[in-house]
């Protein structure tokens, strides 16, 4: 979808509209190399980018794609540039999401809740007491 708006995005004598186009199929080119290297077996360096690519972590993939993903969308605000990056967006937000972490069962958070919860009664009592 990057690839195909930025094509489409180079249609044009804007000459921002051009660069922000040729800037999203080089974010295409890049996804592709980093996500799915067999999609590009002709290239010699397409394994050992998506092999430094894979070494990264997640916060630091979301912050590469969502950066790669607004930089046209600054040079070019058209309905072509957002909707070109949504994905390659989408897919740094993915990323960062993954870099959070798992998400905590319920039962885990009332058992720490009501431990808090002890906790504060008894610090309470045991000021009331030291009062009387």
């Amino acid at each position: 979808a990057c690839a195909v708006a930025g094509l489409w995005n180079c249609v044009t004598i804007n000459p921002l509209n051009i660069a922000a186009g040729v800037w999203m199929m080089l974010n295409a080119f890049v996804l592709f190399l980093c996500e799915a290297p067999f999609c590009c077996q002709f290239i010699e360096f397409a394994n050992a980018v998506s092999a430094r690519a894979d070494k990264l972590r997640p916060w630091q993939k979301a912050a590469f794609y969502c950066g790669m993903a607004v930089f046209p969308v600054m040079l070019s605000l058209t309905l072509t540039t957002l909707f070109g990056n949504a994905i390659a967006f989408a897919t740094g937000v993915l990323y960062g999401l993954s870099a959070l972490g798992k998400k905590g069962d319920a039962i885990s958070y009332a058992r720490i809740h009501q431990q808090q919860k002890q906790m504060d009664e008894e610090k309470l009592t045991g000021a009331l007491e030291g009062q009387a």
